[in-house]
């Protein structure tokens, strides 16, 4: 077990083709990593960032589905981090991926790295809660994962877009009462914005979005047909219990 790694298990996703060690205590992926992971588009060439990568799960999809691209694990949680090379490593991938831990916030750091303004392809599944506005969890691996840093998800995506280059795309999932704030951390930044929301169920009301654009361009902003992820029986649709099997693309 590589240094600072904590006490894992190790899960297979996507019908076994992705080994994902994830701490057996604290933050697990579900199914927010894999819509995002099958929401971006392919990319033959160039470099991903999966930026708060936590153990690496949608940058490491994304690296074995572009077979060609580069991708890096953006994560300051040490434990975390340990974990995202563990999993390079276990699905054969230190060869096209890296881990850089470092603070998404550091501008220093992500020079020092080469993340600025580089990225083809910038994912991120930012933490849903805002500093002081919820109950934090006690475990610090699951209060890093959940709860923004003040200055809130604005923050988090200028830094997330800092990373992109001119022209590249940006996909994020993030809770749908967040929506006013997410449009407005993008203004002027993204073009050719989509909005997917994500329903529980048919009839009820989103409870994620899917926000996706390119850094730069102008096109106008385009609100796009949901997704449902449950029938009535609580059981996945077929194209959501796809999506988990297979990481097929769905828009």
């Amino acid at each position: 077990m590589a240094p600072n790694c904590p006490k894992a298990e190790a899960d297979r996703l996507f019908d076994g083709r992705l080994v994902l060690h994830q701490a057996s205590n604290g933050h697990r992926v579900g199914t927010d990593a894999i819509l995002l992971a099958a929401s971006a588009p392919a990319l033959p060439l160039g470099l991903i960032v999966d930026a708060g990568a936590g153990a690496g799960a949608v940058g490491l999809a994304l690296a074995q589905t572009n077979s060609q691209a580069e991708a890096v694990l953006l994560e300051k949680n040490p434990r975390a981090a340990a974990l995202a090379r563990q999993n390079l490593l276990a699905n054969r991938l230190e060869k096209r991926v890296r881990v850089v831990e470092a603070d998404l916030f550091d501008a220093s750091a992500r020079k020092i790295e080469g993340l600025v303004e580089a990225a083809d392809l910038v994912v991120t599944n930012p933490p849903f809660l805002n500093a002081g506005e919820s109950r934090t969890s006690p475990d610090a691996d699951r209060a890093m994962a959940h709860v923004l840093d003040e200055g809130g998800i604005a923050k988090w995506l200028r830094a997330s877009l800092a990373l992109l280059k001119p022209g590249g795309v940006f996909v994020a999932i993030h809770r749908a009462d967040a929506l006013g704030a997410l449009l407005a951390g993008v203004a002027g930044r993204l073009g050719g914005v989509e909005i997917l929301p994500i329903f529980p169920k048919q009839g009820e009301k989103a409870v994620r979005i899917i926000l996706r654009g390119r850094k730069g361009v102008k096109t106008p902003l385009a609100l796009l047909q949901g997704l449902v992820l449950h029938g009535e029986d609580g059981s996945f649709t077929p194209l959501v219990e796809e999506i988990h099997r297979r990481g097929t693309r769905f828009f």
